[in-house]
């Protein structure tokens, strides 16, 4: 094997794949057995553990040849860029290797779309199924499905594949006409739908049958360009809305559009990339996931962006006055979880505290709260002086200059494996 070449084709393919940013711990177990190699019960690349430890993963395209011409992609066939394909057997060689000299602890395989749909998925298979068969491999393996790839494919994926995503990219459906023309969502549906109704069938199989096979067991995810088109945060949310009650996914990522490719359909280059803003979506995405709010609620139709100077539970509080203030004592769960600054675990510590003591700021405190937040929505058995600021018209002003937001302009990127 030319060692030199495949360092080379390992450093265009590994930079091509830096600006998907759906790869995070997915809560896969999949157990060491047979003597096998590696396990993935602790998840995967540069994200942490609830123990704090780093987890890390080999993170390449198969090739960046495309026969699409996405105006947002790097591999579109139009750009000039240094081109390069894996082989089923290097990319196999080269996850083993970098496994036993601990470097990684999974594969995050994508790819571009060469020749066909089908032929792209199923060498993305392939190499999945010779780690699993060959090597005996049980470390985490994430694979990008192929828009447009048959059923068959996607079913033969998931029996080796602990998490499947395919990227919707944008969001909507004249954007994607605009920047996409040779795709549809449709198409990218599909395969969404295939995995999620397998799943559901290896679930009921496996309460019959005990040595069903795993199908998918970290679920699927997608993800989401910001900013590439005219979208508003609104169509982004309810999107995702969408994906998390039709898809039952796991995840949806949302990628802020870098101005890399010089195009009068896209921002220009050198224009910021929208970091606040794929923050504010995130925080969303976690209120719908975890506080059980929905799409309307964050964004009402009249108010179609997210507000940038405050995270949207903040700002939804004081479009909403009249629900405050919420007397913690009594109170419902579901309401607690809405108070800004309290989040789930302290909503239910609180539950459990007020059983057995009158609570106060301190007590909330101690809990975690932030109460330089919560202090302006909260009523307590004593007197609340911060309550006099919610009835006031300047009331978003003054709790903004009282408060300050843990969100800094930083992103990192992939680390480097030489």
């Amino acid at each position: 094997m030319n060692y030199e070449r495949l360092q080379d084709k390992l450093s265009i393919l590994a930079d091509a794949a830096k600006y998907d940013v759906s790869c995070s711990s997915s809560g896969s177990k999949r157990d060491n057995h047979n003597k096998g190699l590696g396990t993935a019960n602790s998840g995967i690349c540069h994200s942490y553990t609830e123990d704090g430890r780093c987890v890390s993963l080999l993170k390449i395209l198969f090739t960046n040849h495309c026969i699409y011409d996405c105006a947002y992609c790097t591999s579109r066939r139009s750009h000039d860029t240094p081109r390069a394909a894996f082989t089923v057997e290097e990319v196999v060689d080269l996850t083993m290797q970098f496994y036993r000299r601990n470097y990684i602890e999974g594969l995050f395989l994508s790819s571009g779309i060469f020749k066909s749909p089908d032929y792209t998925m199923e060498r993305l298979v392939r190499v999945a199924k010779t780690l699993r068969l060959a090597h005996k491999f049980n470390g985490y393996i994430h694979l990008k499905t192929i828009p447009g790839a048959s059923a068959e494919l996607m079913q033969e994926a998931g029996l080796y594949a602990d998490r499947l995503s395919i990227n919707m990219e944008i969001p909507t459906k004249s954007g994607l006409a605009l920047l996409a023309p040779e795709k549809n969502h449709d198409d990218m549906k599909a395969p969404m739908k295939v995995v999620q109704e397998q799943i559901v069938v290896f679930k009921d199989s496996k309460k019959q049958h005990k040595h069903t096979p795993k199908f998918t067991p970290a679920g699927q995810s997608t993800q989401l360009i910001v900013g590439a088109a005219q979208e508003t945060d609104l169509q982004i949310i309810r999107l995702s809305s969408h994906f998390y009650q039709e898809y039952d996914l796991k995840r949806v990522y949302y990628s802020g559009y870098v101005p890399m490719l010089s195009d009068n359909r896209l921002p220009a280059i050198g224009s910021p990339v929208p970091m606040v803003r794929e923050n504010r979506l995130y925080q969303a995405d976690w209120l719908m996931r975890f506080y059980g709010f929905e799409a309307e609620e964050i964004l009402p139709d009249d108010h179609p962006f997210l507000d940038l100077d405050c995270d949207p539970k903040l700002a939804w509080a004081i479009r909403n006055k009249s629900h405050f203030p919420v007397n913690i004592q009594t109170a419902p769960y579901k309401m607690i979880v809405r108070i800004p600054g309290i989040g789930t675990r302290t909503a239910k510590k609180i539950v459990q505290a007020r059983k057995f003591s009158t609570l106060t700021l301190d007590h909330l405190k101690q809990m975690g709260a932030a109460v330089n937040r919560a202090k302006y929505f909260i009523a307590l058995k004593g007197r609340n002086e911060h309550l006099s600021h919610l009835t006031q018209d300047n009331f978003r002003d003054y709790v903004l200059a009282q408060t300050q937001t843990k969100f800094k302009a930083e992103r990192h990127g992939q680390l480097a494996l030489f």
